[in-house]
């Protein structure tokens, strides 16, 4: 006989699903958050009546376009962009944009529903969305990644202001790209506004925007270490990925002592057995092409062709590189190696598999919603420095950034009673779900039907 949760998941996905077709992940991530929340949502009155999750799972608004622009051979090229503003609920919509070969709507549409409980987490006043298009910039010239900024722009920008919509960076999309993208909202707009966030400093950016997802999540994952009277110093901890948040999420925690033993890409893993030196974490960072597979010697560093970081027996696990990156053989090589950590830097990286699988290991993870939240926090904080026309120094943006991170990991702690493990202790994974729920709901009601 099916329990009560199953049920109403059942009923609730036979709702959903008939309207997302072809959206795997979309559905994926929906899935997740009902399974936690619904027994939340029945036990509510007012949060049934107003059919709460069902009106998160529906975006606002899907913008689709074409970016028509010229190479360098002046070939005119065509792609597709997009822009999920899945919901303004809690203020104007907030989320990355990302350029990367492939991109499809099921995927920005999954990101954006996993921004909303992002963004309410924060506490800020945010709203979500996500976007991008399936441009490749790698082997693209300088003039051809600036054309295409502005081409894309064209489309979007009449969607898009600083009380409206306030895009930032993502996969593909840096501080370059951003400086373009702003750039040309404002030769468009014909004023000058935060439209974007993740500029450079010179622009009106924030200090730290760049470390602050990777730092976001070395700090969550020392909260979540404290709660367990343990420390990260000393720790084995396996990265995968080598892009923006791996990188800075590796120097912080070598800067608190961990034992940094991998980095990866696409071909393979960096592992250093007895934790990368600060010389070995800057080759790794900054090797390309076929030299990146051939390590120097003396940097204890070697490069393993084919291979997930998760089999070099970490102690902490911190996947940084994409969605359902980390399958069900990797869960058993954690659990074999007796991982005991896992917090995660991308965006739903684990398979269903592979989080039930540790979830039964007692592998203790905390959910990229939480976990990752760090880089759209001092988004939220370049939003206000815009707004006041004032800068913050570093010290005092990442003090910031540390406090919010540990109030997300205390708003977490709240929901201790109804969200605990088998063996008592705290399920992050459901928490955060709950948690943001719970605020999302309340403002849901607030408003009621408009």
């Amino acid at each position: 006989m099916k329990d009560r949760t199953e049920t109403l998941l059942e009923s609730f996905l036979s709702r959903i699903n008939p309207h997302h077709k072809g959206a795997p992940e979309f559905l994926q991530a929906v899935e997740e958050v009902a399974r936690d929340v619904l027994t939340i949502e029945k036990a509510s009155r007012e949060f049934t009546a107003a059919r709460v999750l069902e009106r998160l799972c529906e975006a606002d608004r899907i913008i689709s376009f074409p970016i028509i622009w010229r190479d360098d051979a002046g070939e005119v090229r065509i792609n597709r962009g997009w822009r999920v503003q899945q919901s303004n609920l809690l203020g104007p919509y907030k989320g990355g944009l990302r350029w990367v070969p492939g991109l499809t709507l099921s995927v920005l549409k999954f990101l954006a529903f996993e921004q909303v409980f992002k963004n309410a987490l924060t506490g800020l006043p945010l709203g979500a969305a996500k976007g991008g298009a399936d441009f490749d910039p790698s082997g693209r010239s300088e003039a051809e990644i600036e054309r295409f900024a502005r081409a894309f722009m064209a489309e979007l920008g009449r969607h898009i202001g600083p009380e409206i919509d306030v895009p930032a960076g993502d996969i593909g999309v840096g501080t370059r790209e951003i400086a373009l993208l702003s750039r040309a909202w404002v030769q468009r707009a014909g004023q000058w506004g935060g439209v974007m966030t993740g500029k450079p400093l010179a622009l009106g950016g924030s200090a730290i925007r760049a470390e602050a997802t990777g730092f976001g999540l070395v700090y969550f994952a020392e909260a979540m270490l404290a709660e367990h009277a343990d420390s990260i110093a000393g720790k084995r901890v396996a990265l995968s990925g080598r892009g923006n948040v791996s990188r800075h999420a590796a120097r912080k925690a070598f800067e608190l002592g961990a034992r940094v033993i991998t980095l990866s890409g696409r071909a393979g893993t960096w592992y250093a057995a007895d934790g990368f030196s600060a010389e070995a974490l800057d080759w790794v960072v900054g090797a390309t092409g076929e030299a990146a597979q051939d390590p120097p010697g003396g940097l204890g560093v070697e490069f393993l062709a084919g291979k997930t970081p998760w089999g070099c027996a970490p102690e902490i696990a911190l996947p940084c590189a994409t969605q359902n990156e980390l399958g069900l053989d990797d869960a058993k090589a954690l659990t074999a190696n007796k991982c005991r950590y896992l917090a995660e830097g991308a965006n739903m990286p684990l398979t269903a598999e592979a989080e039930a699988l540790l979830t039964t290991g007692g592998v203790i993870q905390a959910p990229g919603k939480v976990a990752n939240a760090g880089g759209v926090a001092v988004s939220g904080l370049e939003m206000q420095q815009n707004s006041a026309l004032i800068f913050w120094s570093a010290e005092k943006v990442d003090r910031r950034l540390k406090k919010i991170m540990g109030g997300l990991h205390d708003i977490l702690k709240a929901e201790r009673a109804s969200c605990c493990t088998p063996g008592g202790g705290l399920d992050y994974r459901r928490a955060a779900n709950v948690a943001g729920y719970r605020r999302l709901a309340q403002a849901m009601v607030a408003v009621g039907v408009s």
